[in-house]
């Protein structure tokens, strides 16, 4: 009875409501088709950029960014250049490896960077003919430098000095004759000035220019910053007069050696050459410290490619001018790409032949130091 009460009271009302909760809902969900805004595009995804092309030049150029460039002189039995090698005439060993010489370059296309050095102490002036050294040189300047080469001065005497930057030769050439000799007893600092001389070609030469230091002095030398420097223990003899003047030799000889070690790897860490022209003539074989001073510029010489003269007086001394522009004006410049894989900036020896003329002598340097990339 009661569930007949139920019904008839809330039977149609429940129904109302189910009808209105039905029309309630279309109505809403039509309002949200028809008026809510269309949703957004899907977004296009951003294209790749397409990666540049391999440069495979650049690839080559930097693996083999060694290139190596050797002046060479090559001169017969008779001392005389001898042209017309071409690069199979050649062989090249760095550190017992043969190289592959890529090109054989004219001297005349790559520019020449001299720097000469006059020795203006009372060992050099006094021999007699300064002026003569003088008009030589700059002769010789004249004689071997192009538009594009360039020379520079420095004086040999207490301390060394430049006289002239890198400049044209008939700039410098007129500077030569200007350099006054010394009229008292003045100190020489033969290495240092060499030293200074290779330490300025390094920084201030182009890149790829040939690099000549070219010396005109006797070679001794009394007041280099690496000849006056004592070790400690020859210090503490000489403070407690212990030191013999023979031990003070010893260790005067010893300082000097150590001074041409020095020099010779300054020239080389510069690329260049080191030529000597002694004034002294014959006469530098007659004492033991003139005999020592000839030697090591000899032996500079020899490991950088250069060469040592000692010419016999004025004539002679225009014969060694002579030889060296011919030398400079006929080198063979073997260019080629290491190999070797001596690991960082030690220094790389290097020996060059002409296997199929064994009787020619052959002037190159013993190695070189890899520059730091």
């Amino acid at each position: 009875m009661m569930q007949g009460i139920w019904g008839k009271q809330f039977g149609p009302a429940l129904l109302l409501a189910v009808l209105a909760l039905f029309c309630f809902g279309s109505f809403a969900a039509g309002q949200t088709i028809r008026d809510l805004p269309p949703p957004p595009p899907a977004p296009k995804p951003k294209p790749k950029p397409t990666p540049p092309p391999k440069d495979e030049d650049f690839e080559v150029i930097k693996t083999n960014s060694n290139l190596v460039m050797v002046p060479v002189s090559v001169v017969d039995p008779q001392g005389q250049a001898l042209h017309g090698l071409q690069v199979g005439d050649f062989r090249l060993n760095e550190e017992g490896k043969t190289q592959q010489i890529v090109e054989l370059g004219n001297p005349d296309q790559v520019p020449l960077d001299i720097a000469i050095l006059f020795d203006i102490s009372s060992s050099v002036s006094q021999k007699g003919f300064f002026a003569f050294q003088q008009k030589a040189a700059a002769s010789f300047l004249k004689q071997v430098l192009k538009p594009a080469d360039r020379a520079a001065v420095f004086t040999i005497a207490g301390e060394p000095k430049m006289v002239s930057p890198l400049q044209p030769a008939d700039v410098v050439a007129a500077r030569i004759l200007e350099i006054p000799a010394a009229t008292v007893p003045v100190a020489t600092a033969f290495y240092d000035a060499v030293a200074a001389a290779a330490k300025y070609l390094a920084s201030d030469s182009a890149d790829r220019h040939r690099r000549v230091i070219m010396v005109i002095s006797d070679g001794d030398d009394n007041n280099s910053n690496m000849v006056r420097e004592l070790t400690p223990a020859e210090a503490r003899a000489s403070m407690q007069n212990e030191t013999t003047p023979a031990a003070a030799r010893v260790g005067l000889d010893s300082r000097r050696q150590r001074a041409v070690i020095g020099v010779q790897k300054a020239v080389q860490q510069a690329d260049a050459a080191f030529y000597s022209i002694n004034p002294g003539g014959q006469s530098v074989h007659l004492n033991v410290i003139s005999t020592r001073s000839q030697n090591a510029m000899k032996e500079i010489a020899e490991s950088t490619g250069g060469n040592a003269f000692v010419p016999d007086g004025e004539k002679d001394l225009e014969r060694v001018f002579n030889e060296v522009a011919a030398e400079l004006r006929g080198q063979y410049l073997l260019q080629y790409y290491s190999n070797s894989q001596t690991p960082g900036l030690q220094f790389r020896r290097i020996i060059v032949t002409v296997p199929a003329r064994p009787e020619v002598r052959v002037r190159a340097r013993q190695g070189y130091y890899p520059k730091a990339k």
